[in-house]
């Protein structure tokens, strides 16, 4: 099988169901994909096309805050792409895709961000809070700082 020459950059934001997933070119959004589903089933067949179709060279990706576990299992497997397939990885702020609006935590504990903070509240009514794709990546102020931010409430 010949290897893809597309050269590509990815952005995925595994934080809330649909996971949502955009490939770049040049910094242009040329596609995007919508997925429901478990996080664990969706990433092996998701990024076995996107390799059989694109190389890739860099994948950015919503570290939280969110689902612990979404996050979590997206960070390993992002990363384990980044040793084996020499994919350079960076991690932005979940923020940045749903307009600075809550994220769900859990019941109706919500993730806020103040004054560049984090904090979790219990908010009895919620905005509408979609996350979605930029058109454009160049400038999303993204990092190298790939963990995770968990971001857990106290019980």
């Amino acid at each position: 099988m010949p290897m893809p020459s597309r050269q590509v950059d990815l952005l995925l934001i595994p934080m809330a169901s649909p996971i949502l997933l955009g490939v770049y070119e040049d910094g242009l959004l040329v596609e995007s994909i919508k997925r429901e589903g478990k996080i664990s089933d969706l990433l092996p067949q998701l990024f076995q096309e996107l390799l059989e179709r694109f190389a890739i060279r860099r994948i950015y990706y919503a570290r939280g805050p969110g689902s612990f576990m979404a996050i979590k299992l997206t960070y390993l497997f992002l990363r384990t792409l980044e040793i084996t397939r020499g994919i350079e990885l960076f991690g932005c702020d979940g923020f940045l895709f749903n307009g600075n609006r809550p994220i769900r935590a859990t019941g109706q504990l919500y993730f806020l961000k103040e004054q560049g903070r984090i904090v979790t509240r219990r908010l009895e009514r919620v905005p509408e809070a979609t996350f979605s794709l930029p058109q454009r990546l160049h400038q999303l102020p993204c990092t190298k700082e790939t963990q995770p931010l968990y971001v857990i409430p106290a019980v």
